[in-house]
């Protein structure tokens, strides 16, 4: 059945095979858009269109590997003879390696560079002439809190998503003359998805998903809003805000704390090394939630600890203020 061109919207969701890229596909997908989903994996990618489609959305899934530029100028092009326009894309693809640094061997850190950072920049590059042409179109990229905060032993990754902050800062200006064009991003902190059981594990690192980890499903409630009403900056929940917020005050101390934790977690567990989902397609399982470390409590206890941690912040803060006034 086609659509009605005038009134049904198409977005692109890329790393949509899993965690928060399904999550956001099937958002779109019940919301009414005509969709297309990449992924590098099909088997994943046909699973994430069968619930799409179940959902009641038309779609089209494109194999792409978002770190190859001819792939992406593909995906873009078999969008347009599919559904003639590009409303909105949602760059969300990436890969995470984490370890010391010298531990990490460099093909993976040079992936993960070709993955996050430049597939983005080709998510961007191809999708804009679209926009242009079109006089509109809302780029959305997904980025995480470390596009401001450095994640504690994934160096690399830090590194791609200040990147991608900064390239995406950059084309905002450009794009500042086209009213009805827009760049949206978000930085969430860590999910409950599958990214943690598909990303590389060096120097002993082996951990799942903390239980306070923010929910993908909520992510994707947040992109599908911007998607209706485009806003440059965002932070999904309280504690991203929150990380960012203290991080902003005490960097050092909180870049020190965070990394001193994982030392003591490799030490524990001494896992094996992995290369996960960094050289090749997401594997098993292909769904949108991950294994927690502890059972997930609900989010009225979250918006708690999310409340008491602001007002020991606060505490923190006043306390340091009275030092340094009392020190004059």
């Amino acid at each position: 059945m086609m659509n009605n061109r005038e009134t049904v919207k198409t977005a692109i969701v890329t790393g949509a095979s899993s965690g928060v890229g399904l999550a956001t596909a099937e958002a779109f997908a019940t919301a009414g858009y005509n969709l297309v989903i990449a992924a590098r994996g099909a088997e994943g990618l046909e699973k994430a269109a069968d619930r799409c489609i179940a959902l009641g959305a038309e779609v089209l899934a494109v194999p792409t590997d978002m770190a190859k530029a001819e792939d992406v100028e593909m995906l873009v092009n078999k969008a347009i003879v599919k559904f003639g326009e590009i409303d909105v894309w949602i760059n969300n693809a990436g890969v995470m390696a984490s370890g010391k640094f010298e531990e990490i061997p460099m093909v993976i850190c040079e992936q993960v560079i070709k993955t996050n950072l430049m597939g983005y920049m080709h998510g961007a590059y191809y999708v804009l002439p679209i926009f242009k042409n079109q006089k509109k179109g809302i780029l959305i990229n997904n980025v995480s809190i470390a596009g401001y905060m450095p994640a504690p032993y994934s160096a690399i990754y830090t590194a791609t998503k200040h990147g991608i902050r900064g390239m995406m800062n950059g084309i905002q200006g450009e794009v500042s003359n086209f009213p009805n064009i827009h760049i949206c991003n978000i930085y969430p902190q860590v999910q409950q998805s599958t990214g943690n059981s598909h990303s590389a594990k060096y120097s002993g690192l082996a951990f799942k998903v903390p239980p306070f980890a923010a929910d993908p499903k909520d992510t994707a409630a947040l992109i599908l809003k911007l998607a209706k009403s485009p806003k440059k900056d965002n932070f999904p929940d309280k504690t991203s805000f929150l990380l960012n917020s203290v991080y902003t005050l005490f960097p050092k101390f909180i870049t020190n704390a965070t990394s001193t934790s994982m030392r003591v977690m490799m030490k524990l567990k001494d896992g094996e090394p992995t290369d996960g989902n960094v050289l090749k397609p997401s594997q098993d399982p292909l769904q949108i939630y991950g294994e927690t470390s502890m059972p997930v409590p609900s989010k009225s206890t979250k918006n708690i600890i999310s409340a008491a941690l602001i007002v020991g912040v606060g505490l923190l803060v006043l306390k340091t203020f009275g030092k340094s006034k009392s020190s004059i």
